[in-house]
């Protein structure tokens, strides 16, 4: 059949829709790129904000109008809201089947059965993983669910217990993306720092030592988010461990609060002397390191006090990278019972806190002016330009350059807060 899939939210979802694909693929069926030449549409979901459930939603009822005037034509909804919020799917789309991210492994039975379907308990399969290469890059899963518990997250009913794919698997995938043309390798979960801890006898140094010494080529591999207290008690092994010349320079570890009473109402299981220290020894023993971070303005309990903290702490930290969202409550989630926060205080400090994001990777982005970078050339900006990354994973627009799948020098000439701008010298 011809399928069509519509991916939203995090790497992990991504990395779930390149399993899809290549399960179907592997099976006879066609993923086509445009719902008019679709049998079957696939669209994998994410909840983990409103305004994303709503964009969703929105959708849904859009494509539930394409259905009506079309023949034979199946929805199918995977991904996180199609577990955590399947009553919200039913209303607004009733004759779609679901499948939750648990089942991902048995898309096929869903596409190949005739009538609605669902597929909403259970756990991960972790026994089969195939990677798809999508150009030049390749995002394989290492980890479903997490350790946390934090207020404000709705994942964790979608996603709720850690499942690890077994080292040799991950490694085989992996392998098998690079002798497929990849360059660029991330590896995703919800929480990588949390990789393996269910298995007993492994953890995430483990896991990427071993994919570095095992699997050859000319790729780098990207390690995907972590939470700082799963990573502390692990740090010197994968700070050694990242010093390899295959992997990026890049770690991203959520900061969500500057205030130590913001920090505990969301239930994160670290302070931001914790956090602080963390980064300081990353920075001491990685010093070319790219840091990414993530922060949440406006869950309840926060007043001007604490995000004043958060700002001073972005101050002295000086990420490189930094996603800033303003809270939204969540269906069952401990948060959505608390006092709430006006949206017009939260939009206000979502603005102060852009500009001083803004300000920061500026200033630290504009010490790479004149340099030259040795930068992996994997895809395209959405005008079609070339995008390069250096070796500590900033991304490098480039000019002079046609091809994508290459490596080599570029002049940065340019930069903005987000990005650098360059001509390709090699």
């Amino acid at each position: 059949m011809k399928v069509y899939i519509e991916t939203y939210g995090c790497a992990l979802n991504n990395a779930d829709t390149a399993l899809m694909k290549s399960i179907l693929a592997s099976r006879g069926h066609e993923i086509v790129s445009s719902v008019d030449r679709a049998e079957v549409i696939i669209i994998n979901t994410c909840t983990v904000r409103l305004d994303t459930e709503q964009k969703i939603l929105k959708r849904l009822s859009q494509l539930r109008k394409y259905l009506n005037n079309s023949n034979n034509v199946k929805l199918i909804v995977a991904g996180c809201m199609a577990a955590a919020q399947p009553y919200t799917i039913t209303r607004t789309v009733p004759e779609a089947s679901l499948v939750s991210p648990q089942n991902v492994t048995r898309i096929h039975e869903v596409v190949e059965k005739t009538g609605r379907t669902f597929l909403i308990s259970g756990v991960r399969d972790t026994a089969f993983l195939c990677p798809l290469v999508d150009g030049f890059t390749a995002a394989i899963p290492i980890a479903e669910g997490c350790l946390g518990n934090c207020s404000f997250c709705i994942t964790k009913i979608a996603r709720r217990k850690l499942r690890s794919y077994e080292p040799d698997l991950v490694v085989r995938a992996v392998k098998e993306a690079v002798s497929r043309g990849a360059i660029e390798v991330d590896l995703t979960a919800q929480d990588t720092a949390a990789y393996g801890i269910d298995l007993g006898n492994v953890r995430l140094h483990n896991l990427v030592r071993t994919i570095v010494e095992e699997v050859r080529g000319n790729y780098m591999l990207r390690v995907g988010m972590a939470n700082p207290d799963n990573l502390l008690p692990i740090l010197d092994e994968f700070l050694e461990v990242l010093k390899h010349p295959n992997i990026f320079k890049y770690v991203h570890i959520p900061l969500q609060s500057g205030s130590d009473k913001v920090l505990k109402i969301m239930k994160r299981r670290y302070t931001y002397d914790d956090y602080k220290s963390l980064t300081k020894e990353i920075r001491r023993k990685i010093p070319e390191v790219q840091l990414a971070t993530d922060v949440i303005v406006g869950h309840p309990g926060e007043d001007e006090e604490d995000f004043e903290l958060t700002i001073k702490a972005l101050e002295e930290l000086l990420p490189d990278k930094v996603h800033v969202a303003q809270y939204t409550i969540r269906p069952r989630t401990e948060a959505a019972s608390m006092k709430q926060i006006s949206d017009s205080i939260k939009k206000h400090r979502s603005t102060e806190l852009g500009k001083v994001v803004e300000r920061i990777g500026f200033a630290l982005n504009s010490a790479y002016v004149g340099a030259r970078a040795w930068v992996i050339v994997s895809r395209r900006s959405f005008r079609g330009t070339p995008i390069g990354r250096t070796i500590n994973y900033k991304p490098v627009v480039i000019s002079g350059l046609g091809e994508l799948g290459v490596s080599g020098y570029v002049e940065i000439t340019q930069h903005t807060f987000y990005d650098l701008r360059g001509r390709w010298s090699s």
